[in-house]
């Protein structure tokens, strides 16, 4: 848990998450202040807020299995694993659009809707208010079963394996020596 992973803009938009009746659950530990901050929005909504300060592998893989989205506001994030772990699930992530949230994770516009490539949601600032309008139109596709399981279809149907970035190495080698 630091800033970096966004978690203190999650804080800023949790009354207008819960709100609309949503639950939300933080399994992790790191920075203190975060931790806190987290125990207190537990005990302040009770029945909507879990936060599980530490970390259990099992139990991370159940929270995001059990997950209808799995929140990624990373103000940097090199690769990251959990997008992919949410993808397989079929839990819907919603990153920001940097590093590897933006090379695993394609947006629920309209055009990637209906190309059935949308895999979740996207937000470009590291802002709060940007967050709140992706879980915007993350909740607003929940009002769409149809449109929601299809965009989970597409999710768990992502090819995130080695395979492609393996004949990309394959065909630059080709390209160096020649062949």
């Amino acid at each position: 848990m630091t800033r970096q992973k966004g978690l203190d803009l999650i804080l800023e938009i949790l009354p207008d998450l819960l709100s609309s009746g949503s639950q939300f659950v933080l399994l992790g530990s790191g920075d203190h202040d975060l931790e806190n901050a987290y125990r207190h929005a537990q005990s302040q909504y009770p029945d909507q807020v879990r936060a599980i300060i530490g970390y259990d592998e099992p139990l991370s893989h159940q929270v995001i299995a059990g997950a209808d989205v799995l929140m990624v506001p990373s103000r940097f994030e090199p690769c990251g694993l959990t997008q992919l772990y949410a993808l397989r699930y079929g839990t819907l992530p919603l990153v920001r659009n940097t590093g590897g949230l933006a090379d695993t994770v394609t947006d629920c516009s309209l055009e990637a809707i209906k190309r059935k490539e949308a895999t979740g949601f996207v937000f470009n600032e590291s802002h709060a208010a940007d967050l709140k309008s992706a879980i915007d139109r993350a909740l607003a596709l929940w009002d769409s079963p149809a449109q929601w399981q299809q965009v989970q279809k597409n999710a768990m149907a992502k090819d995130v394996s080695w395979q492609k970035s393996a004949e990309a190495y394959l065909n630059i080698y080709r390209r160096v020596l020649g062949r």
